[in-house]
């Protein structure tokens, strides 16, 4: 059925679906994952990396860029669709600033971008970005936000959220390990590569961390930073793994004195 109703992006199928946002849809989750930790002071940003080939330049290759001063934005999905609909953010964040002499909220950034989505959704001619985004940012009274785009053209604010490969992994793993009452920016930093190696191939080199402050440029956690903590998290997690296999040995023995 889905071959006669996903030639037009004007066309829904008899179930209400337009199977042409759905496509896009999976290609977001075929992406290579991101997130975003909200703390009190600070927004951490991390993401799948992949490899880049030998005679490739890396700075060329980047999941998470700048918008502005105050705001960044990382994506999970294609490419060449993100770089579009990065440009078109980045002109809006400066007619906005041109015309009303201050900067953009970070809510008002992620409503243009989500406007932008939606309307590709719904004329001929053009097909859905086959992103999802999160624009992560301080306001005016430098409050940090988080906000969630999808190529629908939904939008919502989080605390903490993934999108891309494994997001529903990497959201459960935030919210069962996130602290309220712990969110400076070494635990924020902790839970996103705790959460990324839960389903990278090659551990640290596939991770890049971002840290955002009000009022600071946006600042990349070094390679050589990552890597120390990659190890100090895995060898926590060996011991963590060692003392449970240990207390089920003791515990079977125990059984087995009771039933003799």
């Amino acid at each position: 059925m889905a071959a006669a109703y996903d030639r037009a992006i004007t066309v829904f199928s008899p179930d209400g679906h337009l199977f042409q946002v759905e496509y896009a849809l999976e290609a977001v989750k075929k992406g290579s994952a991101a997130l975003a930790i909200r703390g009190n002071d600070c927004i951490v940003i991390g993401v799948e990396k992949k490899s880049t080939a030998a005679l490739q330049e890396a700075r060329t290759v980047r999941k998470v860029v700048k918008l502005n001063q105050n705001m960044c934005l990382a994506f999970a999905g294609l490419n060449a669709d993100a770089r579009v609909l990065v440009n078109k953010a980045r002109e809006e964040c400066q007619s906005y600033q041109l015309t009303m002499e201050d900067e953009p909220s970070v809510e008002h950034v992620a409503r243009y971008i989500a406007r932008v989505q939606q309307q590709y959704t719904q004329r001929g001619g053009r097909r859905p970005f086959g992103i999802a985004t999160l624009i992560c940012g301080f306001n005016k009274d430098k409050s940090p936000h988080i906000y969630q785009t999808m190529p629908s053209g939904t939008y919502s604010e989080w605390k903490a959220d993934a999108i891309g490969r494994n997001s529903k992994s990497l959201r459960e793993f935030i919210e069962k390990n996130r602290k309220e009452d712990e969110l400076d920016e070494k635990h924020c930093v902790n839970l996103a590569v705790s959460a990324l190696l839960e389903i990278v191939e090659s551990g640290s080199k596939n991770i890049e961390v971002a840290v955002l402050r009000a009022g600071q440029p946006m600042r990349l956690i070094e390679n050589d930073t990552i890597n120390a903590l990659c190890t100090e998290i895995t060898a926590e997690k060996e011991k963590v793994a060692a003392a449970n296999v240990g207390r089920d040995v003791n515990e079977q023995e125990s059984r087995r004195i009771v039933d003799e």
